[in-house]
């Protein structure tokens, strides 16, 4: 490597002749090259350490003179991962004598030494060489997990208050009319969806292409605009805020120099204050794949992921660009590449992958300047509020040596373990800078696990696999100051079970974990020192998704299960119709599942189950409703289709009851996916339900039926 502060990849290969056979050991050891002050510094081992290495001097660390320093250093549980939690900036290097490794039949081991490099702050790349020695070093990296089974994984390269809460994002926003917004996390942070509304029109993503339709008389709505767009270009969501429309899609360009394409994520910007007659005012785009986006205070924010392809630096006898790409038609279109001034590597992190995070005034979005920054880590789950946002990645873990030697034996394949790193960023107007990192134990299910609440991160973790015999998974709810750093903490709840949904309200959390029944975790989180379980409930089925009906009382939307015997063996878990359920929260330590309502049989099924967004609501009326595709089971075991639609339930705190049902019936046994419902919007006092290619308009007093418009003739 040229650059003296990034790693030399090691590799310790012992040989051992054995009777019939030759058993040859592998020992990697990787790292990050860089660490922040706060945050430390730690080392994986594919071999497990001495517990007492450290306190005997097997492991040392000295600075670039060589002398001794003296650090806190431990070795975590699992043998396998040596953690400085304190030492200040500088450049310092890592010793392992071979007596530090726990395996006493390996010879002719040698002492060992990592270099590693300490800031202050989170410095961006100097330049192409220090990024391209980064990027030499993961292949390393790679090549010895190939060849030796080393143990480091890649990331896939396919991969408020209780009354805030329960308005979610479906409060009226107009002075003229009653209607309803997307369905949010944090109130006054919209997120992008596939159909939008400003009370007058509709604007849905219809195939390839966006249809804005007139729906200001429900008796005679038409189609007013159709928004096209360029070959291999697709639109994916929307944000509509004031008079400005963003669709945000997909699409491919050719890289400069005649040397292959790239995934873009271009965002498409229009003046839409003439709805009949829109004009596009802007294009932009930045690499990679679209993450997450967010608008708040009229600033959009989104995420791409980006995966450069490093390993072209071997095959290639020219230099691959390393760094994402960007364009604005305001800059006559151009892809260029971010500049290295705009790259940073975040610490803690060995990924291949940038989340590359860019931002935009919606104020005068014909002009504002676009900001866009590149940062190597990746990032799977998105949560933001209107100071913050928070990037997860997963840092895998070795399995314990029991694991592997009995997954072997058996011939069982697991999964490897993942913690998650959790990135902070500040947000000021399009400006994002990094504050801090921290590794929690465990991994997230989606964005729910995690929020922020007083200036304290909260986040709910499964760590380990519910088929680990040996060490079956657990649950653990996790506290980080504004720096960061864990003050409090509940762990090892639902042995064998995993997180299926979770939602954090105000000083409560609220956690459903599953694996033959469902306990609801009722969780007091006020004080963040001394977080605490109030209550459980078991009960049969399981929610996907929690929401918040008032400061008593939570929803839960996901599936009816029972027990089925099986002869010789253990019953057997299996999944029946959708269900509802109504929780009493009012005594913590007791709560309760005060109604239910299940739908349909085995096989029935709703896109509110994996998105949010997908839920309607009308606070008013007590209104609540979803898209659903009706199955039942025939008495051959066979799953009968009887229909696509939506339902409308009436949910108090008195219980749920249907409202309406707009399930079309069938005898088709594949229905009409052009007319399968995806969202339902009210504007004033009618219903809407859009799909793919008709929107249809109801009385919201009656549901009666009122007129039908087809999007594509």
């Amino acid at each position: 490597m040229k650059s003296k502060y990034w790693i030399s990849a090691i590799v310790i290969v012992i040989a051992m002749g054995l009777t019939f056979f030759v058993l040859n050991n592998k020992v990697s050891i990787t790292a990050s090259p860089i660490a922040l002050v706060e945050q430390g510094w730690k080392a994986s081992f594919s071999s497990s350490l001495r517990q007492k290495a450290v306190e005997k001097g097997d492991i040392y660390i000295t600075d670039q003179k060589n002398r001794p320093v003296e650090v806190k250093m431990h070795i975590q549980d699992n043998g396998k991962t040596l953690e400085i939690t304190e030492i200040p900036t500088g450049e310092y290097h890592l010793h392992i004598k071979k007596e530090a490794l726990k395996n006493r039949f390996i010879k002719n081991l040698v002492e060992t030494k990592i270099s590693f490099v300490v800031y202050k702050q989170l410095k961006k790349v100097s330049g192409e060489e220090q990024l391209t020695d980064y990027f030499k070093y993961l292949l390393k990296i790679n090549q010895i997990n190939e060849q030796y089974g080393g143990t480091v994984a890649e990331s896939s390269k396919d991969a408020a208050t209780t009354s805030d809460a329960a308005a979610g994002g479906d409060e009226g926003a107009s002075s003229e009319n009653d209607y309803s917004t997307t369905n949010t996390q944090v109130e006054g942070v919209d997120e992008a969806d596939i159909v939008k509304t400003d009370g007058s029109y509709i604007y849905s993503i219809s195939e390839s292409v966006v249809m804005i339709s007139n729906v200001q008389n429900p008796s005679e709505m038409t189609v007013s605009a159709k928004l096209n767009f360029p070959e291999y270009a697709y639109p994916q969501q929307l944000f509509l805020t004031g008079d400005t429309l963003v669709v945000m899609g997909s699409s491919y360009s050719a890289l400069p120099k005649n040397v292959g394409q790239i995934g873009l994520t271009s965002v498409y910007v229009y003046d839409v204050s003439n709805p009949e007659s829109p004009k596009q005012i802007r294009e932009f785009g930045t690499e990679g794949e679209l993450s997450g986006a967010r608008v708040t205070n009229n600033v959009l924010y989104f995420v791409t992921n980006v995966y450069p392809k490093y390993w072209t630096l071997e095959e290639q006898q020219h230099q691959p660009e390393l760094r994402p790409h960007q364009y604005d038609s305001k800059q006559e279109s151009i892809l260029q590449p971010l500049p290295y001034d705009r790259i940073a590597i975040l610490p803690g992190t060995l990924e291949g992958s940038y989340s590359v995070i860019t931002a935009m005034d919606l104020t005068m979005p014909e002009t504002n300047t676009i900001s866009t920054e590149g940062f190597l880590g990746g990032s799977e789950q998105l949560y933001m509020n209107e100071d913050h946002l928070y990037l997860t990645a997963s840092a895998f873990v070795p399995l314990n040596d029991a694991d592997t030697r009995d997954s072997k034996k058996v011939g069982v394949w697991l999964p490897q373990q993942a913690n998650t790193e959790v990135f902070k960023f500040e947000l000021a107007g399009t400006k994002v800078n990094f504050l801090a990192s921290a590794e929690i134990t465990g991994s997230l299910l989606n964005q729910f696990s995690m929020d922020e609440y007083e200036g304290h991160f909260r986040a709910v973790t499964t760590e380990g696999s519910e088929w680990n015999l040996n060490s079956p998974s657990k649950n653990h709810l996790f506290i980080l100051d504004a720096q960061m750093k864990q003050v409090g903490s509940v762990e090892n709840l639902a042995h064998g079970e995993q997180i299926y949904s979770a939602r954090f309200i105000g000083d409560k959390a609220y956690m459903v974990t599953f694996k033959e029944t469902d306990p609801l975790f009722v969780i007091d989180v006020s004080v963040p020192s001394s977080p605490k379980v109030l209550g459980e409930l078991k009960i049969p089925g399981f929610s996907n998704y929690l929401h918040p009906l008032d400061k008593d009382h939570l929803i839960g939307f996901g599936y009816d299960t029972k027990l089925v015997p099986v002869k010789n063996e253990e019953p057997i878990v299996v999944t029946g119709g959708m269900k509802i359920s109504l929780f009493d929260v009012s005594d913590f330590a007791n709560p309760q599942e005060k109604d239910t309502e299940i739908i349909g049989g085995a096989g029935t099924y709703s896109a509110l189950q994996y998105d949010h967004k997908a839920l309607f609501t009308h606070s008013e009326k007590n209104l609540f409703g979803f898209p659903a595709s009706i199955y039942d089971e025939k008495t051959s075991g066979e799953m009968d289709f009887e229909g696509d639609g939506a339902f409308i339930y009436t949910i108090t705190p008195d219980g749920i009851s249907q409202t309406a049902s707009l399930i079309e019936e069938t005898e088709d046994q594949y229905g009409e996916w052009d007319a399968a419902i995806q969202r339902i919007v009210y504007i004033d006092d009618e219903l809407y339900t859009v799909a793919n290619n008709e929107i249809k308009s109801y009385s919201l007093e009656t549901f009666e039926p009122i007129h039908v418009v087809k999007l594509h003739e």
